[in-house]
């Protein structure tokens, strides 16, 4: 398997780095794009520098690299993650504006039908906001705020991170070693 993962400047950075973490353990294939901005929020919200999250993928670009094998249809791949998804990127991928290497993988992935994760981050949502998700939902981009299942019983905030990290590996047939699933008998 072999994914593209994006990493905004959305609040949230920490879920696209334990997406990495646990694609890393599948030995699954990644191509990573951090925003200028992504840089900024994983120094600021984590205890993880840019480089480490870099090692964490098998290959990682540029954000302004718009020559980069994944800004093409011919480079094959199951699709693309982007977690956390800010305002800004949602509404270039939803406009077709690819000014950024990110927005144009994204860009890629939908016209080449294959899977997009939208892990969006923002609350609460602007009329704006919901039309592009609408826009890019209707085209089957998969729209996934990171909401918390409290059938969980969450202990700690890593436990949330944890069931949204399984929930988005899921999409892609990657079963999450710590993902708890709804069980009533």
């Amino acid at each position: 398997m072999k994914l593209t993962i994006g990493i905004t400047g959305a609040s949230g950075v920490i879920f696209g780095i334990k997406i990495l973490e646990e694609l890393k353990k599948k030995n699954v294939e990644t191509h990573l794009i951090i925003s200028k901005w992504g840089g900024f929020n994983i120094e600021e919200e984590t205890g993880y520098s840019i480089k480490e999250v870099k090692a964490l993928s098998s290959y990682h670009y540029d954000a302004d690299n718009l020559a980069a094998n994944i800004s093409s249809g011919t480079f094959q791949s199951d699709g693309m993650i982007i977690a956390p998804c800010s305002m800004k990127t949602l509404s270039g991928i939803a406009h077709g504006f690819s000014d950024s290497l990110l927005i144009r993988a994204a860009d890629v992935t939908i016209k080449e039908k294959r899977k997009l994760v939208l892990v969006v981050r923002e609350t609460p949502l602007s009329p704006i906001h919901l039309e592009n998700m609408l826009k890019l939902a209707r085209l089957g981009v998969i729209i996934m705020p990171p909401v918390p299942a409290f059938y969980v019983k969450y202990q700690s905030v890593k436990d949330l991170i944890q069931q949204t990290t399984g929930r988005v590996c899921d999409f892609f047939g990657i079963k999450g070693d710590d993902f708890q699933r709804w069980q009533h008998l």
